[in-house]
């Protein structure tokens, strides 16, 4: 009899501690998802996709962080303090490097991809008492150029360096998000911003319902001299009230990232439901209209990560394409 209950106490301990081997997999339930500011594109799409995250992935705990946005949001992946997160490619490619420039302390290791999604368009809009028609006009200028060191920060010293401009050829520089530098357009204490951002971001859209704008060209001689991962794009007429004619641009692609560390099946799945919702995202901005299966691995700068690799290869999606 002693024998017996003997065997039942070791029983019930090896399945508690069975059990208790399997509780740290519950932090995979949660999943947090690294923005943008409240104002861009990253941060509405990142509440759309926690939402379908919650459907699609019962027993999930999706949140959703605003940040600083791409180099903010990969350093804390490389933290462990993200499961998800948008970032840019340039952004993305110089964390992969270690480009302490550009704000990364040592080479991000840990980052692995999930997928290609939307280009940002490098959007430069002047009010249009402030004389702004072309980049050279910035000169003298009072520019907004998003927050320190931040994927638009990056963007903006690519593109004026291509127009042969610096941060010293100008009146005044503002690192700020894109609803602040909005603010002081409307209160004349800033004459132009540059936004990088999936067309018809509300913050232009806001500025533009405010202030006559002006959205200036970055000409594709511009984009050739600054090179890769950069292409010609064009911001079609009337994304912004009273921008009635197509204006030529710049565009970088966007991506969503995850870590080593988080399970091949959280990605997996995070990764199936993004893509089986696309309509309930391009409903929450319209810049996710443009993200297309097909491209999802294209100029991938990082290792993808082994759980979405496992739904493309399903899908038969290649990298390039």
């Amino acid at each position: 009899m002693r024998k017996t209950f003997t065997r039942r106490l070791v029983g019930a301990a090896a399945a508690l501690a069975l059990a208790g081997a399997g509780l740290p997999a519950q932090a995979q339930d949660f999943i947090n998802i690294l923005t943008g500011g409240t104002s861009g594109v990253y941060y509405p799409l990142g509440v759309a996709i926690s939402k379908v995250l919650t459907e699609k992935m019962p027993g999930s705990r999706p949140s959703v962080q605003a940040t600083k946005a791409s180099v903010e949001n990969l350093n804390l992946l490389q933290q462990g303090k993200g499961e998800l997160a948008f970032t840019l490619g340039d952004s993305l490619a110089m964390g992969w490097a270690g480009d302490e420039e550009a704000g990364f302390k040592a080479k991000l290791d840990k980052l692995r991809g999930v997928t290609a999604i939307y280009p940002n368009y490098i959007q430069v809009v002047a009010s249009k008492d402030s004389g702004i028609k072309t980049l050279a006009d910035l000169k003298g200028k009072r520019l907004s150029v998003g927050a320190p060191k931040s994927g638009t920060e990056l963007n903006a010293r690519a593109i004026l360096a291509g127009a042969g401009l610096t941060y010293k050829d100008l009146g005044k520089v503002e690192y700020l998000p894109f609803g602040e530098s909005v603010e002081l357009m409307k209160n004349r204490q800033l004459d132009a911003t540059l936004q990088s951002a999936g067309l018809g971001v509300s913050s232009i859209r806001d500025l533009a319902t405010s202030v006559d704008i002006v959205v200036v060209e970055i000409p594709a001689a511009v984009v050739e001299k600054v090179g890769s991962p950069y292409v010609k794009a064009t911001i079609p007429a009337n994304t912004y009230e009273g921008q009635t004619a197509p204006v030529q641009t710049a565009a970088v692609v966007n991506y969503l990232v995850t870590r080593e560390g988080v399970s091949d099946d959280t990605v997996y799945k995070m990764t199936k439901a993004i893509y089986e919702s696309l309509p309930e995202l391009a409903a929450a901005h319209a810049a996710a209209k443009e993200i297309k299966l097909e491209s999802a691995l294209s100029g991938m700068p990082v290792p993808v990560h082994p759980g979405a690799q496992r739904y493309f290869d399903e899908k038969g999606v290649k990298k390039g394409s």
